[in-house]
This record gives structure tokens, sequence and C-alpha cells, in this order.
């Protein structure tokens, strides 16, 4: 889940880190995908190097586009009764501004992004016109109200409690305990982006895998990539498919078939990677990737037998249900469950089905975080505090989509959209739509890693990239699920982000090592990814 540079939800109560009391903590709190914890100073008192923000970086892209729109001709395509452009239409324009035109476009992309008004005969993006709302008013608010949510259930501690509870069970059963450690942050990931919120379990799970007979490596594996695994197949995470599809214009439950496939199958390859590894340090500690610090073994089993951790209440249980209620009830109202169980994608709606979107989403989530609130018998003192918290905890990520939906009215405005478009069909033109789809996946490897954030990498791209999909003959939400698995691909080990270089700081794992522990797997996973979006794009 996208939190907001330097915040976020906090872990769960306990130990102050993986080796108790007194030991450093690491980075100072989860960020948003793309940030990093502060730079620590070296020794001759300059500072390193750190990856900008993704607010910072989406500005510099802002002024970039800005300035490329001089240079890049005017074009456009002649569009259908949908909207949608029409292949080999294509045709050159005079975009008809003036540099101040352009440069209001430029102090006006953040408006434009957030509430900017397309004109319906010229097509122009601005905040007074009349016509059909361009920017991203909708996921604006939705991630503002999800953000409030989530902050909600993390105050009753019923979640953390509720994972500390099942670490803690399956204590003596290694192997099924990593295997159901991982599962749990594979389903919250995929459900709801859980990824910074794994940093606040290294000070449970680290004693618990030493006091097993495993090493560090094995808990670093088993929280990093349990939850990133779930991320890479969001089958309904609002911060990656939701935020996608939208910019898509689709709907957030097409293509769920698909992404449910691949996530109990990356899942299954994952899980069995992990526990492969751990068993084989089980046997001989001498093929430890991370190898063991001094004491290791005395925390371990110090951890091993400490008191039971506190029960579930009634209370805890009760949000818990709630939570998976409110989750569950977010994927039956936007699935399109006809063409799902038919296979038609202009099939007739059932009646029970909802179609929801973003703004009753919006309004679910704020009506979901009162219901927990009242559950959890917070108090309207609390539970207000706690709702306006959560929300202004997400203006950051909630900012970066109307950054970037402000680059895309720049492009719009100086009319050189389709002209990217048209330079990349010429690319893609006469492949076949398996290997289009992996080259959409390919091509998105290297934009996760210039723009440090799911939301604003998708609400960037996909504008380009989905009528490339009407081009191809390949169904959009093919396009989605190949761009949201090249972003959690990357976001599984790059160092600009705060889950993989916080979760190896704090486990005491050297960087260098955890890569060569991952690269075997990202090989695999990167294949099968390949393999899923190429079958999705032949079969729709």
């Amino acid at each position: 889940m996208e939190t907001p540079v330097g915040g976020g939800t906090s872990g769960p109560e306990g130990p102050d880190g993986p080796d108790g009391p007194g030991e450093p903590d690491g980075p100072g709190g989860p960020n948003e995908r793309g940030g990093s914890s502060e730079p620590a100073e070296t020794p001759s008192g300059k500072r390193k190097f750190t990856f900008p923000s993704a607010l910072t970086v989406l500005a510099i892209v802002t002024v970039a586009v800005w300035l490329l729109a001089f240079l890049i001709p005017s074009g456009q395509y002649d569009r259908n009764k949908s909207g949608a452009p029409v292949e080999g239409t294509y045709h050159r324009v005079d975009s008809g501004q003036s540099f101040v035109d352009r440069l209001n476009d430029l102090f006006l992309s953040p408006v434009n992004g957030l509430y900017g008004i397309q004109d319906e005969k010229t097509s122009l993006v601005a905040p007074d016109n009349v016509g059909s709302l361009y920017g991203s008013a909708g996921v604006f608010l939705f991630v503002l109200a999800i953000g409030a949510f989530i902050t909600v259930v993390f105050a009753t501690g019923a979640l953390d409690r509720g994972i500390g509870r099942l670490a803690h069970r399956l204590r003596e059963r290694g192997a099924l305990l990593i295997a159901g450690v991982m599962v749990v942050f594979s389903v919250l990931g995929t459900v709801e982006g859980f990824a910074e919120e794994t940093l606040g379990f290294y000070g449970l799970i680290v004693p618990l895998m030493l006091a097993l007979g495993y090493d560090r490596m094995t808990a670093v594996g088993a929280i990093i990539l349990g939850a990133g695994v779930g991320v890479l197949c969001s089958t309904v995470n609002p911060f990656a498919t939701g935020v996608a599809s939208s910019a898509a214009g689709i709907s957030l439950g097409d293509g769920i078939v698909l992404r449910a496939a691949m996530w109990v199958v990356l899942t299954g390859v994952t899980v069995a990677y992990v526990i492969r590894y751990a068993q084989r340090v089980r046997r001989d500690p001498e093929r430890s990737l991370s190898g063991f610090l001094p004491g290791d073994r005395d925390r371990g089993q110090a951890a091993a037998g400490a008191s039971e951790v506190p029960e579930l209440t009634g209370l805890h249980k009760a949000v818990l249900v709630t939570t998976a209620l409110v989750f569950a009830f977010m994927i039956f109202s936007v699935v399109p469950w006809s063409s799902a169980l038919t296979g038609k994608a202009d099939a007739t709606p059932y009646g029970f089905e909802l179609g929801w979107s973003f703004p009753q989403l919006a309004a679910l989530f704020l009506c979901a975080a009162v219901l927990v609130g009242l559950v959890a018998r917070m108090g309207e003192q609390r539970l207000s505090s706690t709702i306006i918290q959560g929300a202004a905890d997400f203006v950051s990520p909630a900012l970066v989509i109307l950054l970037a939906r402000g680059v895309t009215t720049i492009m719009n405005n100086s009319k050189i959209t389709d002209t990217v478009l048209h330079s990349i069909e010429g690319v893609v033109k006469g492949t076949s739509s398996g290997l289009f789809a992996v080259i959409v996946f390919l091509v998105n490897l290297p934009l996760a890693f210039l723009i440090p954030s799911t939301s604003g990498h998708a609400t960037l791209a996909m504008p380009i990239l989905a009528p490339l999909a009407d081009f191809a003959g390949v169904s959009r939400a093919v396009v989605v699920t190949a761009w949201q698995a090249a972003s959690g691909w990357m976001n599984l080990w790059v160092p600009t982000t705060a889950v993989t270089i916080g979760g190896v700081a704090l486990a005491k794992v050297g960087y260098d090592k955890y890569l060569r522990f991952v690269w075997p797997l990202l090989a695999l996973l990167a294949v099968l990814i390949c393999g899923f979006v190429a079958l999705g794009a032949a079969v729709t």
C-alpha cells in the first residue's frame, strides 16, 4: 500500500527491533514506493545520494514534458463513438497554443490533474470548461477514504495482533509458519497493497525464525517476498490495479480471473522457494547466505520461550471479521460477474451486479472506517481524529496521482499524446497479441524504477498503453495486469523502496546478500509473468 514519504501506518507494538530493546530500528518508517529512509551521514560529513521522492520526480517530469511539447509535433487520431482512437487515422494538426497558453497549462497542471474539465468540442482541459471530468478527483478522494479506513483498522491493533497470534501458534512448525505468514501477507498485498506495513513485523518474525533453526534471510524472504508477490499479482489492490484501471478506462474487476490465477501460482512458487531455502539452512547452517550474528541463537531461543502473545479479544475478532467483509464486498461490487462467468466481454450484466467505481468505493470505505471504529468502541473523539489522521497520511500518494494526471493534461492540450501513441504504434504494429503483452511488461520495468510511485506510474503510462491494446486487439485489462506485474516485480528488489532497503536493514542482512538470495526467484517469476500475460492476451 502506498503511504506518505516519511510516515505511514504503524506496525505492531512490541519489541523495539528484531534484536529486542536498545537495538537500532533501521529506517525511520515506511515510505511511499520509491521513497527511502533519511540518508545517513558519511564519516566526512557528506550526505549520501538518495533517490528523489515521487512528488519531486513527477515535478521534474512535468517540466520536462512541457519543454518536449515544444519539440514534438502535434497530431491526433480520429475517435470512435466511445472516444477511443481509430487505428490508421493519425494526422498532424496545429495545436493552436501560444506560449502564454502553454505557460498557463504548466501553471494549472496540478489543478487540471485534480478537477480539469475536458471540452467536448475542442478536447482542451481547463478547470472552468463545460464538459466531462478529465481530472482524477474521484481517485484522489478514494485514496483518502481508504487511507482513513486502513488507519482506523491499524489503530485497533486487531490486524497486528492477529498476525502475531498466527506466528506464535505455528512457532514449532517451521515450514507451516513460513507458509502461513507469507500467505497472509500475500492476501493482504493482493487486496489492499499491504507492503510498507510489514516493516513492523521484523521484531516478531526474525527471533521466531532464529529459534526454529533458520537464519535472518529466511525472515526477510518470508516478509518481503510474501507481501511483494501479493502486490505483484494485485487482484483488486486500489493503489495499483484500481488507479491503473481508472486511467485505462475499465472496471477494477476487469481481468480479475487472470490476476487471481497469477496470484495462486506465483504465491505458491514464492512460498516454496523460501521454504526450500529455509530447510537447506536448517540442515546445514553453513549454507546460510546471511550468516548468523553473535547471540542469534540465544536471542532466538529466548523469543521461542517467551510467554504467549496477548489473546485476540472479542473486539479484535469483530474488527478482523468486519475488515474481511468490507474487502469481500468491495470485490463483489466491482467484478463484472456476467463477463467473468461467461467469458464474454459484452455479456448482459446480471441483476445483482453493482458495477461500482471509485465514487461508490470512496463512500464505502468512509462508511467502513466509521463502522470499524464503532465495532472497536473507539469513541467519537478518537475515531474522528484517527479518520482525519488517516486521510492526512495518504495525501502524499493522492497528490502523486493528480500530479501525474496533470502531466497528461499538458500532453493533451498541446496535442502530443496521439503523436507519442502513434510512434509506439509503429514499434508494436504487426506483433502477435502475446508478444505485445510481454513487450508491455518489459517496457514498464525501467519506467517502474524511474517513476517511484505505483499510482503515478499508472496514471502517467496508462493513457498511452491502453489505446495500444485496442490497436493490438488485446484487452485493456491485460495491459493493466502486465503493467502492475512489472511494477510489483521491480518492487521486490530495487533499493529505492522502503520495503526492501528498510526490511534488510531491520533484519540486519546485507542488501548484496539479499540480491544473491532473490535473483533466481526473480528470473523464475519474470518467465511466469510473461507466460501469464501472453496467455491472457491470446484468449481475449
